[in-house]
């Protein structure tokens, strides 16, 4: 299976697909042009409404992660590699950043964690 909802996570279940699929683009195990399954298919596999499903490719291709080719489907999109390297340069700035005002490694990664919770 491609993906596991947890129905007992804090976090949404179209959050929990969203993020597993990122990460899976990002660190590669999902490689540029893979097909995603449907989203009827993967929300049966799942076991959760098909809009749930829909919601995180929504955010997946707002992202740049995935394209949805019409009828042929949903697929890892090459562009994600863009997205990573984008993302890439906003950290280092970032960490620029936080080493030019004085700030220590645990001190710049509790701001990062608390922004990416909110």
């Amino acid at each position: 299976m491609i993906v596991r909802v947890d129905p007992e996570s804090a976090m949404p279940p179209y959050e929990q697909v969203r993020s597993s699929l990122a990460e899976q683009i990002n660190d590669g195990r999902l490689a540029v042009g893979t097909r995603l399954p449907t989203v009827r298919q993967l929300a049966a596999d799942v076991g959760i409404a098909p809009n749930t499903i829909a919601r995180a490719y929504r955010e997946l291709e707002e992202a740049g992660l995935i394209e949805t080719r019409g009828r042929a489907g949903s697929f890892v999109s090459s562009s994600g590699d863009e997205s990573r390297r984008l993302a890439q340069e906003a950290a280092a700035r970032y960490a620029a950043t936080c080493r030019s005002l004085g700030l220590g490694d645990k001190e710049a990664l509790a701001i990062v964690k608390a922004a990416l919770g909110a």
